[in-house]
């Protein structure tokens, strides 16, 4: 028996600054909302009126869910919290709108250490401006303080979404054919993949995270946390513009490009992707050269500067990319979609994740091309 009694906060959970951190949060949840949210923060869930779904023919709902992965231990070490929320919600919605499907509503989940009220505040601001830009209602989320399990300096986050389709309108390898055109949308640098790979090269090289980088024009730490591009909604207004059929989209995160653009293809179909057509931004160089890391080892990890592909009829390539450009996201052809021939060899990638889907042949050399910034 112990001599003290034990309390919850003893145990190291501090439950009135859970309290201050959800209201140092209202305000910026407060601008990520949509009018179809019922109810405010707080509640046991988040409600969404969903009647608007009676107009629809068929309606397909998607969800998604996943996390930011090592890029917060940057965020710790910098001690800059209020830019990881965006690149969860990127991860997230980003994902749905794949299938075509508008993203509604999301939720988040932040596990720390120990809650302290400003910098889950600033957490949560990065995941409101990002469902924002999304045009997605945040909903609802939890914050768990897991002392004992998380020192008291670490966090890590996760979030869901659901979006809606209708079901003749999903985007998929169902809809790509051969003389398809393979369009690049720029990245914005890492955006949340790879930083296992970036973090043990940056640590082999001893580098500072504070250290300023005359490539970036800035600090090693503010080119590793610059936000993930979020495409949701310049992705469905390049969807629902007149005169585009866009057949498929991906989204390029682990896996690499080719990987990502193999699964939306159907099989039988090979993509060849032009090398010469882009150059790749200098966060992806730096990291290859300060590491030696072999090519295909960062094409396959990093996304090298295409953070989202578009395939769609060769003809209307031009116009796709001049449309991409009018909403604010860099685009060039990168290739286009052949029969596949069944041949094997380097560059050639065939099946990713599981999914039972089209080949793709990354050739050629980087050069001075359209440059993704």
């Amino acid at each position: 028996m112990s001599d003290q009694p034990i309390t919850y906060a003893s145990a190291g959970v501090d439950v009135e600054a859970g309290d201050r951190a959800v209201e140092l949060m209202k305000a910026s949840v407060a601008a990520a909302q949509r009018p179809e949210v019922i109810g405010g923060l707080g509640g046991f869930a988040g409600m969404f009126d969903a009647s608007a779904l009676r107009g629809m023919q068929r309606p397909v709902l998607a969800t998604s869910t996943d996390g930011v992965g090592t890029k917060v231990a940057i965020a710790q070490a910098m001690d800059v919290h209020d830019t990881i929320g965006q690149d969860l919600v990127g991860m997230v919605v980003d994902d749905i709108v794949v299938s075509g499907a508008e993203p509604l509503f999301m939720t988040d989940y932040i596990a720390c250490g120990k809650v302290v009220p400003e910098r889950i505040a600033a957490i949560v601001s990065g995941i409101a401006r990002g469902c924002e830009l999304a045009g997605v209602a945040l909903v609802g989320g939890e914050t768990a303080e897991h002392p004992g399990l998380l020192a008291e300096s670490e966090y890590d986050v996760a979030g869901a979404a659901t979006g809606v389709v209708e079901y003749d309108d999903v985007l998929g390898p169902q809809r790509v054919r051969e003389g398809d055109a393979v369009i690049a949308l720029a990245s914005s640098g890492l955006h949340s993949n790879g930083y296992s790979l970036v973090r043990r090269v940056i640590a082999a090289a001893g580098w500072s995270w504070e250290r300023h980088v005359e490539d970036f024009g800035r600090t090693l730490g503010e080119e590793m946390l610059e936000p993930t591009r979020i495409y949701t909604r310049m992705l469905l207004d390049l969807i629902r513009t007149p005169g585009l059929d866009v057949h498929a989209l991906s989204h390029v995160t682990g896996g690499g490009l080719a990987a990502n653009l193999g699964r939306v293809l159907p099989v039988g179909a090979l993509a060849t992707v032009e090398r010469s057509t882009w150059t790749p931004p200098a966060v992806f160089s730096v990291v290859q050269e300060l590491g030696a890391v072999p090519l295909e080892d960062l094409e396959r990890t990093l996304n090298q500067g295409v953070g989202f592909v578009a395939v769609l009829p060769g003809d209307q390539a031009d116009a796709a990319v001049a449309r991409s450009a009018e909403l604010g996201v860099p685009a060039w052809v990168l290739g286009e979609v052949q029969a596949d021939t069944g041949e094997t060899g380097e560059g050639i990638v065939r099946g990713a994740k599981g999914v039972d889907g089209g080949a793709v042949r990354v050739t050629g050399a980087y050069s001075g091309g359209a440059t993704a910034t």
